[in-house]
């Protein structure tokens, strides 16, 4: 018996905001939300550099914002949001991926969540790692408290969790700047992200963007392929399953999707999920899972034979080095090295086109 759906359309630059508009009316966006308002829309910025795949592209937050418009949202009921890490700057990253042309011909006012309040929550249920990982107390932002929250992720794999999507996406929501104490539970991290939002959020909704997906040592240093997918859900478990297996990957052999089924947050067995829209139930990307440079040192260093060094490294003044090698190793070696061949391919192509018409940044 089919629990949950998700749906699914082929997308093309040309038709970009049809396809997001039928997408959307098909997973029954303006339904699910109701009349609850405001809206937090939660972007995903996992690099400050634009690279194609990593970080949502402007059209996926035109079109969902477009079409939420046209069901009489107003631009003042809605949120942008996106946090910093120590190796983004969400001013800077929102230049850089063109979300700000996008809140100018909006009239949206983007809030980094660093400038705003948090504060402690203290949930009802049983966490499996949060609690350790914070022992003082799990800190969020107040103006999530009580609003329905759009994750807007994209489709790619990740060193840490195999693949992210649309329940990773509140990791950079719900935690703060140190959330990279969460690397060593990531998987168990994830199921309390998803134990959060439902006291947190009366409605939590995804669209994801896979025009463009990314394939290896995501989040950053991936191999971008042209898919031409989005996808959408009130169901983040169910996205990300179906996601996990359009990219080739079995959805409940990935931890933090099969705890999440096993506790009812979310479905990931493919045969309870209704694919809605287009065909895709036999496509096979055949992606994989790889470690950059940067994951492997941090495994090594969290669970590997270097964890001995862990609390000296990782947990004491001396921790700045970590950024600053990770800042110094995507940014100037592999960026320019490897990185730029695949933008200048992604440029030629037809969703570099598209990118082009949101205009020109630093």
């Amino acid at each position: 018996m089919k629990t949950s759906f998700v749906a699914v359309r082929k997308a093309n630059p040309a038709t970009i905001g049809r396809d997001y508009r039928r997408l959307l009316t098909e997973a029954q966006l303006l339904d699910h939300l109701g009349k609850h308002r405001p809206i937090i829309l939660k972007l995903n910025l996992s690099w400050t550099r634009f690279f194609p795949a990593c970080s949502s592209p402007p059209w996926q937050l035109d079109h969902t914002v477009g079409f939420l418009k046209e069901g009489c949202v107003t631009a003042h009921d809605l949120i942008p949001v996106e946090n910093k890490t120590v190796v983004t700057n969400p001013l800077l990253g929102a230049e850089n991926n063109r979300w700000d042309k996008v809140f100018t011909k909006q009239g949206l006012n983007f809030v980094p969540l660093p400038n705003v309040k948090w504060v402690k929550f203290k949930p009802k249920a049983q966490l499996l790692a949060l609690h350790r990982i914070f022992p003082d107390g799990i800190e969020i932002p107040e103006i999530f408290l009580d609003k329905p929250i759009i994750h807007f992720p994209t489709m790619k794999t990740h060193g840490h969790s195999i693949t992210t999507g649309a329940v990773k996406n509140s990791f950079g929501g719900l935690l703060k700047e140190v959330r990279h104490y969460c690397h060593k539970h990531m998987h168990e991290v994830l199921v309390d992200l998803m134990l959060l939002q439902r006291e947190i959020h009366p409605r939590v909704f995804a669209v994801m963007d896979a025009t463009t997906a990314g394939n290896g040592a995501g989040p950053r240093t991936m191999e971008p392929r042209d898919t031409g997918l989005i996808l959408a859900s009130p169901d983040s478990v169910a996205v990300d399953a179906v996601a996990a297996k359009l990219m080739g990957f079995n959805p409940l052999d990935i931890p933090y999707l099969r705890m999440c089924h096993e506790m009812n947050l979310g479905v990931a067995d493919m045969s309870r999920i209704e694919l809605v829209g287009d065909d895709v139930a036999d496509l096979n990307l055949g992606f994989t899972t790889k470690r950059s440079f940067v994951i492997w040192g941090d495994q090594m260093l969290r669970k590997g034979p270097l964890r001995f060094l862990e609390k000296i490294l990782l947990h004491s003044k001396a921790v700045g080095w970590a950024p600053m090698a990770s800042n110094i190793y995507h940014d100037y070696i592999w960026y320019p090295l490897v990185g730029a061949r695949h933008i200048k391919q992604f440029n030629s192509g037809r969703w570099g086109a598209l990118f082009a018409e949101y205009g020109n940044s630093s």
